[in-house]
């Protein structure tokens, strides 16, 4: 089987491609960056694909800068719709799988939510990025059958440490040692998920040739920002206080959803349960060397 992965630099491509690399190889994985493809450029995805020869496809690529998406939604729509139209084309025409990455920001609208959201639950973003994954799934899914795609949340990984932005992690564990004090919303519940989990599931989706759908794929349970934080500082044992705040106290471009923490019982019962989001957090520190 051959893959081809784009965003093979991002926090979850790094992942996959360290995944891959730990499993022992178990297909041909060809990663294709930005240097080499700009997704949003129609002629550019034709030309790069026309005479490769591929099986699945990962698509790790997408606009999230979520407040500078706001004053962007033509540059969001082409990058998470309508590029990934093209690439659900290209796969259609291949008869290849694609496996597409998208959000719990899809969600949001309801603001009373207080369950799970699981895959048969509405879409109702309430930011322009959202919106825009949003769409991109309903044009992937109007393109091709054989296509999965990963909702997944809140990312942390050890390529999002390393620059291009950091990850919430790192930033807790930076501001924590630097003011001893930290303000984090209470008001905003998701689903903290570490990249390396999110790999070996999307590893085994293509190596179980898994039926085409719908995934939530995000570790177990539910925090706040303000309890993500809280366990951060704990656990890399950092002498620093956190208190919670509204997010009216931090007022964003982009509104937020306020409840999007997901489900995952499809994926646990077709490939097997993720750890909880504490034991990923954990198994974080250790690789980014904050505990030993």
């Amino acid at each position: 089987m051959k893959v081809v992965l784009l965003g093979p630099n991002g926090q979850l491509g790094v992942d996959i491609r360290c995944c891959h690399e730990q499993s022992g190889e178990p297909f041909e994985l060809l990663s294709l960056g930005r240097d080499v493809l700009d997704v949003a450029s129609p002629d550019g995805v034709e030309r790069q694909f026309k005479d490769l020869d591929f099986d699945a496809l990962i698509n790790c690529t997408g606009y999230h800068r979520t407040d500078e998406v706001e004053d962007n939604a033509a540059v969001a729509v082409a990058v998470n719709a309508h590029a990934v139209q093209r690439l659900a084309e290209v796969c259609e025409r291949r008869r290849a799988r694609f496996v597409h990455v998208s959000t719990d920001y899809v969600f949001g609208g309801d603001a009373g939510r207080t369950d799970p959201l699981t895959e048969a639950d509405p879409v109702a973003p309430v930011n322009v990025y959202g919106a825009s994954k949003a769409l991109g799934e309903t044009l992937a899914n109007l393109a091709l059958d054989d296509l999965v795609i990963v909702r997944v949340a809140s990312l942390f990984g050890v390529a999002g440490a390393s620059g291009k932005g950091g990850n919430f992690v790192e930033t807790m564990i930076r501001l924590g040692r630097e003011t001893g004090a930290l303000q984090v919303v209470d008001d905003q519940v998701m689903s903290p998920t570490a990249t390396a989990d999110v790999a070996r599931v999307v590893l085994r989706i293509l190596v179980e040739d898994c039926a085409p759908g719908l995934y939530h794929v995000v570790n177990d349970g539910a925090a706040s920002w303000f309890d993500f934080a809280r366990e951060i500082i704990a656990r890399a044992r950092i002498d620093a206080t956190v208190t919670p705040c509204s997010s009216e106290d931090f007022p964003t471009r982009a509104a937020r959803p306020r409840y999007s923490v997901l489900d995952n019982t499809k994926t646990s019962m077709a490939l097997g349960p993720l750890p909880p989001w504490q034991a990923a957090l954990d198994d974080y520190l250790r690789a980014r060397g904050h505990v030993h």
